[in-house]
């Protein structure tokens, strides 16, 4: 059974290294290069994959399930600027797929093991990064 559970939060970036000069940020990021952070609105997609509990009727409680996703990914990264406000892209730079990475790593550790099959996350309508099993 698979269940996948979905949330929003708005975050800020950067996609700069500043290890590199201008040029070779440029060359790499694009238009998306800039030393001043931006925002997205990003719509979170996490799935569950397991049997279903024959006592619950459920894979995991739903409400834990949003829990988890509030605490690990809401209160890390909601309103804040994923370079200066957390550690995770310090020395990373927050594209995508980084970030879907670092979210699927949070919460396989905050769930039951081997339950998180995916973390799908779209910062905009035309972009969709998936972190799997």
């Amino acid at each position: 059974m698979r269940v996948t559970r979905r949330m929003e939060f708005s975050s800020s970036h950067r996609l700069w290294r500043d290890d590199w000069d201008e040029a070779r940020n440029r060359r790499v990021f694009g238009a998306r290069a800039s030393r001043e952070p931006h925002g997205h609105n990003y719509t979170l997609d996490v799935t569950l994959a397991g049997p279903v509990d024959e006592t619950t009727g459920m894979v995991l409680d739903l409400k834990r399930l949003k829990e988890v996703m509030e605490v690990e990914v809401g209160g890390r990264f909601d309103h804040l600027n994923m370079n200066l406000d957390t550690p995770y892209f310090a020395t990373a730079p927050a594209t995508a797929e980084n970030v879907a990475r670092v979210i699927f790593a949070l919460l396989d550790a905050a769930l039951p093991e081997g339950l998180l099959e995916s973390v799908s996350l779209e910062p905009v309508d035309s972009l969709r990064v998936e972190v799997t099993r």
